[in-house]
């Protein structure tokens, strides 16, 4: 058998194949061997098992493993749009873009060079796929295949009649049989003149996708990305430029089961990265709060932001000071505090930002104690006092406190009687609860 190249990587994934059937059959016959008796009961179990043996030795020889495994090539299907992402139960056909066609303007699968080819179809024969695109030394066998270079099967085969079966099963991957579409597949009737149409199907972009999701993973998670992120953190200077993806979504697909859609959907856990194509907004600059004791001071920034929906709630509440409360006062009351919280966290959120890292230490800094432990968060990154009483938690409760004495103050007037009732129910709010919460579960990612 050859040593080298392709042919040398053929054969010793078939061998690693074996070995790992054989060390299950193994295990097996021991498990029963134990459970046998001396004599004739154990000499049988031998000679079931060592048929067995003979069976694996003789269905993994190479030979007789590629003409299989190019028999079963037929089940699945390499390619760059598939079918099933649209929905799980769609039985159309999958397509194989090769990387030939014509570059737009859009980004598209047409911009991959080598785009990763996916692998749909029965999950048994999911081996064959990873025979086929597994890179040797920056070289596959379907991509030799592709280029019509089957010189590492010819090693291997028998004879020139068994090596164009190997080829021409393989090949089959690349070919749809009776291409069809699927109910549950996206259709769309495009008019084309003259009352006639064309059905189109669009199929997702798996290749497309999959390259996204590493250049994205590589950006945030590679030695050289970490590097970078712990040099702007140190304030060092690095010799690579830093690459951000902001404002991404994930979308999954497969639930329990992402290899039921595809096979590199089941590597990347059933999760694809979405860049945001939403349009820009503007947004103004936002200022750390130094000359104010506490951002719910009646002329604050915040203040100002929710002077609106203050005034909503405390018509609402005038409105309905003389009736009976029910549940349609209850959460109408409820919905105007919960648009009062998001104002205060969109605002909070501005003012949490690296660039602004340690603006509390000024001199001029005159907000209490507790704010500064929730507005400046990076802080903590250099001093370690501050991290210290941060991560105590306390300044949550007193956070907590100073909002609902705010809200209870902006709607002391009359008929309206705020005390200690109504300042505690606002203190305790839900969502400001659960908002505080998830903002301090994100930052951990980015606090050291």
């Amino acid at each position: 058998m050859p040593k080298e190249g392709l042919s040398s990587f053929i054969v010793s994934y078939i061998a690693e194949r074996k070995s790992l059937k054989h060390e299950d059959l193994e295990k097996k016959e021991a498990k029963v061997l134990a459970g046998a008796q001396l004599g004739v009961e154990q000499a049988a179990v031998k000679n079931d098992y060592a048929s067995q043996y003979a069976e694996l030795d003789r269905k993994y020889e190479t030979r007789n493993w590629l003409s299989d495994a190019a028999r079963r090539a037929s089940q699945i299907s390499l390619v760059t749009h598939a079918l099933k992402y649209t929905h799980s139960d769609a039985k159309g056909s999958s397509f194989y873009q090769s990387s030939g066609a014509k570059k737009t303007d859009c980004l598209s699968s047409a911009f991959l060079n080598i785009p990763e080819l996916d692998a749909v179809g029965n999950a048994a024969a999911l081996d064959v796929a990873k025979l086929l695109q597994t890179e040797y030394r920056g070289d596959s066998l379907i991509a030799s295949l592709l280029r019509n270079d089957s010189s590492a099967l010819a090693a291997l085969a028998e004879n020139e009649q068994q090596l164009a079966e190997w080829v021409a099963g393989f090949k089959q991957v690349l070919s749809a049989f009776n291409p069809a579409s699927h109910k549950l597949a996206k259709q769309i009737y495009f008019p084309i003149g003259d009352g006639r149409y064309h059905l189109l199907s669009p199929l997702f972009p798996t290749s497309l996708a999959h390259a996204l999701h590493e250049r994205l993973t590589v950006s945030r998670f590679s030695d050289e990305a970490k590097e970078i992120a712990a040099a702007v953190k140190a304030g060092t200077w690095h010799s690579q430029l830093r690459t951000l993806y902001l404002n991404t979504a994930i979308q999954n697909f497969g639930g329990t089961k992402p290899q039921n859609i595809s096979y590199l959907n089941s590597t990347r856990g059933g999760r694809v990265r979405l860049l945001s194509c939403a349009a820009p907004v503007w947004q103004s600059i936002n200022k750390p709060p130094l000359k104010y004791k506490s951002i719910f001071h009646f002329r604050s920034e915040f203040s100002r932001l929710a002077r609106s929906s203050v005034e909503s709630l405390k018509r609402h509440l005038i409105g309905v000071y003389n009736k009976a409360n029910n549940e349609q006062i209850r959460q109408q009351r409820a919905s105007y505090v919960d648009e009062i919280i998001d104002i205060l966290f969109n605002y909070v959120t501005g003012i949490q930002q690296p660039e602004f890292a340690r603006w509390s230490e000024n001199e001029n800094c005159e907000l209490k104690k507790a704010q500064q432990f929730w507005l400046d968060p990076f802080r903590s990154n250099t001093d370690e006092n501050f991290r210290f009483e941060r991560e105590a938690g306390d300044w949550k409760i007193e956070v907590a406190r100073d909002f609902g004495y705010w809200l209870s103050r902006q709607l002391s007037v009359t008929p309206l009687n705020m005390g200690e009732v109504e300042r505690r129910y606002f203190s305790t709010a839900a969502l400001f609860k659960n908002r505080l919460r998830e903002m301090e579960q994100d930052l951990k990612e980015e606090l050291l």
